[in-house]
């Protein structure tokens, strides 16, 4: 059955009503449905459509597109479900583990990208019984030698010696969540009575456990490393703990009670990014997984923990079901043949990672793990809720280095000091920017020439070569949530070049002006640097015509203040106004920046971000703050970020005259 989208067509994934269990099941296979045409001949491949390469070899990539929607199929039959597309996974099982046929898959060599598709293959074999239970003896040999055998003669690249197993040279398997991957291919064989390695199930499982930072919270890797994202959590580490308690827990039970306690500790966390209209905070890599960004919570309900006060089963049901309703209001994520796309909301390929193959974002099956709920159980059961006021709207989390604010209509977090340990693309995006929010989404660069290309959303940049290439921040040599008048703020020190040092310090809303947070910086500069500080990225298109914004129309109540012209043109007065007067997007809700500090020589205006930038919106506007600090002077910014995504229209710029007041330490402090 080969699904094909048209001008107006609608994927049937947005026509399921969410209501139930019953419905959800009903949403897989609306993702799992048009992947049909795309497998191999003996189903042991999904070559998904967008013929783009990849850091892996295309059999790798083909065997991503087979193995990522396992999650989904397992999770289903697991929770005693059907699909009618089931045997199609079992032949591709049967196909690409035989080492004598056309299609199979190849024993993994360094670091490779099959060892990460072992993880749905081995949870599938290890919950839904269907899957081994039609293999013949040879064909289970075979899963045993490809799934067991090869991945278990990986080492990882630091000493380890808890256990009689000593790895001590090679870096053939990467130190980092992957260890969890070889955990769940012997788990796989093991609930099946086949050969596995309990030396190697317990030694990766101890190691796993150094990367544990307190509060719930696990690290992504080993001392040095400080990212803590939706892999801390979602996409990886919390899941596969919880699944691991709920499977193997009558032979471990110590370690799953421990799982189940720090998924109630992290749960109290996690809650504050996650918002009423079912968005999630984008924030990290990996974000074409998509809605894999709430399988942590269909997780809680699998392995049976129990929920921390004040959280309740109707919560967590509301959020998990809210933003699957959220993502089906997001047409253009799919390709024409149906199957889901590279990119966030839309295809983008200047998001995507090294790693994203066409068949990568079905990673987002996870998000399906309730289905493996039985249809008695209270995530079921129950009426969904909203947190509300149940939760603090300032919360300041120490693990992951964010203070999260609901404050002003949407979820939004600061941060300070995490970044990737590789030269990821990107990575001053994902990780490196002051704000990310559920309402506006973060914006990476398509290029590296102008402001325009750089698409600094909430971000300072700096260029030393009169503004034709900008640098941010990407990692800091100081980061700590510090208090400031009992409150929390989050001070972190950072060089964009050598002898330029910035100290920036983020101060989250209060209930007075809760559309506005402060960033302050004071700037040491060694050469001269032109800067650019810039707000949320938002929609640039009007609501008339569907081309830019124009000037702010109050009758319409959209448009922008001064007028957009585009950094190419930096002379014409009309596009630019003093930083004390700030400028202002009004089209999804209202952004705007506006300088706070007691002397004048900032100036505002709009950055046109090149098309394609950020993950929501393909083209957006960027308030910002430009001005120039010259050789050997320090200069210091105060500067207020303005933002209100819900509301009538009317209503949007109700909060931008009111700026916040600016604390009296904090000017002392920069001085």
């Amino acid at each position: 059955m080969r699904l094909q989208l048209g001008y107006n067509d609608v994927h049937p994934f947005s026509k399921v009503n969410i209501q139930d269990r019953a419905s959800v099941q009903k949403l897989l296979e609306t993702v799992l449905d048009p992947l049909e045409p795309f497998f191999s001949p003996d189903k042991a491949r999904v070559n998904c459509p967008g013929a783009t390469a990849v850091r892996f070899d295309q059999t790798a990539s083909e065997v991503e597109g087979f193995a990522r929607p396992l999650w989904g199929l397992a999770f289903l039959l697991a929770g005693n479900g059907e699909y009618r597309g089931t045997e199609w996974w079992i032949r591709g099982i049967k196909s690409g583990t035989d080492p004598d046929h056309p299609e199979y898959w190849g024993y993994p060599g360094d670091n490779d990208q099959r060892m990460v598709e072992m993880c749905p293959i081995g949870y599938a074999l290890a919950d839904a019984p269907t899957l081994w239970n039609s293999l013949s003896l040879n064909e289970r040999e075979n899963v045993e030698k490809w799934l067991g055998n090869s991945i278990n003669e990986k080492k990882y690249n630091i000493p380890f010696t808890r256990c009689s197993l000593q790895v001590l040279t090679s870096d053939s398997m990467p130190n980092t969540n992957w260890l969890w991957f070889r955990v769940f291919a012997n788990l796989g064989l093991k609930k099946n009575g086949g050969k596995f390695s309990q030396e190697r199930l317990e030694s990766d499982i101890q190691h796993l456990d150094t990367f544990y930072r307190g509060n719930g919270w696990s690290n992504d890797g080993p001392e040095g490393i400080h990212q803590m994202d939706y892999y801390s959590s979602s996409f990886a580490i919390q899941v596969l703990q919880l699944i691991y308690a709920k499977l193997n827990g009558d032979d471990d039970p110590q370690r799953a009670q421990e799982f189940k306690k720090r998924a109630q500790m992290i749960a109290l966390d996690l809650v504050h990014y996650y918002d009423d209209e079912g968005r999630a905070i984008p924030y990290g890599r990996s974000l074409t997984y998509r809605f894999a960004v709430v399988s942590f919570w269909g997780a809680m309900a699998y392995a049976d923990v129990e929920l921390p006060a004040p959280l309740t089963w109707g919560m967590v049901k509301g959020i998990v079901l809210r933003h699957l309703r959220w993502w089906q209001t997001q047409h253009a994520m799919w390709t024409s043949s149906g199957t889901l796309s590279l990119g966030y909301s839309y295809p983008n390929m200047y998001l995507t990672e090294n790693y994203n193959s066409p068949g990568s974002p079905y990673w987002a099956c996870l998000a399906f793990i309730c289905l493996a709920v039985p249809e008695s159980h209270p995530f079921w059961t129950s009426k969904e809720e909203f947190p509300g006021d149940a939760f603090p709207k300032i919360k300041a989390l120490k693990q992951p280095g964010h203070i999260m604010s609901y404050l002003g209509g949407h979820c939004m977090l600061l941060s300070s000091g995490q970044a990737c340990s590789y030269p990821m693309k990107g990575t001053h995006a994902k990780y490196g920017g002051f704000a990310y929010s559920s309402a506006y989404a973060y914006s990476v660069p398509p290029g590296l020439f102008s402001l325009e290309q750089y698409a600094l959303a909430s971000q300072l940049g700096l260029s030393d070569d009169g503004g034709e290439y900008w640098k941010t921040r990407r990692t800091n040599e100081y980061a700590a949530i510090e208090y400031r008048e009992d409150r929390p703020v989050l001070v972190s020190v950072w060089r964009p070049f050598s002898d330029v040092k910035i100290k920036t310090i983020l101060i989250p809303p209060v209930e007075e002006t809760p559309n506005w947070h402060l960033r302050a910086h004071r700037i040491e500069a060694g050469r001269e640097v032109m800067t650019a500080d810039g707000s949320f990225a938002i929609r640039n298109v009007n609501s008339e015509n569907g081309r830019y914004l124009d000037l702010y129309d109050e009758t319409k109540c959209e448009g922008t203040s001064p007028k957009i012209i585009g950094n190419y043109d930096v002379k014409t007065p009309s596009g630019w106004a003093e930083g004390k007067s700030g400028a202002f997007a009004v089209s999804t809700g209202a952004v705007g920046i506006k300088a706070l500090e007691s002397w004048d020589g900032r100036q505002a205006n709009l950055v046109n971000a090149d098309p394609n930038s950020n993950l929501v919106e393909s083209r957006t506007v960027i308030p910002t703050l430009q001005h120039t600090v010259r050789q050997s002077e320090t200069a210091w910014y105060v500067t207020g970020v303005y933002a209100k995504p819900t509301g009538p229209k009317e209503m949007y710029l109700d909060g931008w005259e009111k700026t916040p007041r600016v604390p009296s330490w904090l000017e002392a402090e920069l001085k």
